[in-house]
């Protein structure tokens, strides 16, 4: 009996879109990719080349593709601004849903997808936070609750891109959300999984244009830091930054009481290092996806399983508003230069200031 399989679709094939395409398509056993969606010629054009061929049916309009006959499920990788839009309509189609980061950059838009996922809890809808799907992140964490480290109490994350000089940035700044939205929520999501259900006090934050003074027109800037502090007294730093000149560079440590786990301390592109005349040096990834390609594909064959099998999801629908609600007050904290607070409801509140 041949064994069943994921009919999935993919929406949206710009950078991400090819990358889930593919992962889908070629590494993930109990999926099979029959659909995929994309309003833009150029982006179908590559998909009648990868794709076609192998029997993935394209579509320009996401709403046919979810009339695809036997379509079971799809993963979201279009522009940032649709992500909550195409969530919504999969799920009142009765799809499973794999959603790229952020669900949203509003967070009353991403509770709105939670909403509408509540009231179909028969499917599985989940929002990838890639790095959860890391081997050294599965690592660290397992260690930590193992007890390794004592009580985790400070943890300091970055996510650095490396520099793109075509304005890449800029352009895109006008969707993302800004640089904490965009690049660290996956450090603040590390922080809460890290953590546990901690309960934010407040958040301040500071930042430069040291290479792209356009930013600012987009209220973003191109390097910025983040502080986060608990009721329970532990804090989280967030460092995040466009212009890498190596490469790629994201690192996570968690400080306990009795010791430290780092993960990717001395970022590399692979074990080689090379001796020459002017010292040794070694190759950085590229790029986000350079580093955790892996963990997309493990991403992607579990969310096949929990759809298959009936399983429990690896991340939590809800994490994903948690995360965009305090990227978004770091954001609103960088531009306003005024430090944000929360009462233990995670409302916010007004402090006085002496």
């Amino acid at each position: 009996m041949t064994a069943q399989r994921l009919k999935i679709g993919c929406a949206g094939l710009g950078r991400m879109g090819k990358r889930h395409a593919l992962n889908f398509l070629e590494r993930t056993p109990r999926a099979e990719l029959v659909a995929a969606s994309s309003p833009d010629p150029v982006e179908l054009e590559w998909a009648k080349i990868h794709l076609e061929p192998f029997g993935v049916r394209l579509y320009q309009n996401y709403d046919d593709m979810l009339k695809h006959e036997g379509l079971v499920a799809v993963v979201i990788a279009s522009a940032t601004a649709v992500h909550a839009e195409q969530a919504i309509k999969a799920i009142e189609a009765d799809k499973h849903v794999l959603c790229e980061k952020p669900i949203s950059t509003s967070v009353e838009v991403s509770q709105s997808v939670v909403n509408a996922a509540t009231l179909k809890p028969n499917l599985k809808v989940m929002c990838g936070f890639s790095r959860r799907f890391d081997k050294s992140y599965r690592a660290a964490h397992k260690k930590m609750q193992s007890g390794a480290i004592g009580t985790p109490s400070v943890l300091r994350s970055q996510t650095c891109d490396k520099l793109d000089p075509t304005g890449f940035f800029v352009a895109y700044a006008q969707y993302s959300g800004g640089i904490f939205v965009d690049c660290s929520i996956h450090d603040i999501d590390l922080t809460f999984w890290f953590f546990g259900n901690c309960k934010v006090k407040s958040v301040s934050a500071a930042g430069i244009t040291a290479v792209e003074p356009g930013l600012r027109q987009h209220n973003d800037r191109d390097n910025a830091v983040g502080l986060v502090e608990f009721y329970d007294g532990r804090i989280a730093y967030f460092y995040a930054s466009r212009m890498m000149a190596a490469g790629q560079e994201d690192v996570t440590e968690i400080i306990g009481t009795k010791g430290k786990l780092a993960v990717n301390a001395r970022p590399a592109m692979n074990l080689v290092q090379v001796f020459g005349g002017s010292g040794v040096s070694r190759e950085l990834p590229g790029d986000y996806y350079d580093r955790f390609e892996e963990a997309f594909v493990t991403e992607a064959r579990e969310f096949t399983g929990a759809c298959l099998d009936g399983g429990e999801l690896p991340v939590v629908l809800g994490d994903a508003v948690r995360a965009v609600r305090i990227g978004a007050a770091l954001q609103e904290a960088l531009v306003t230069e005024r430090k944000i607070f929360f009462d233990e409801e995670g409302e916010r509140v007004e402090v006085a200031r002496l």
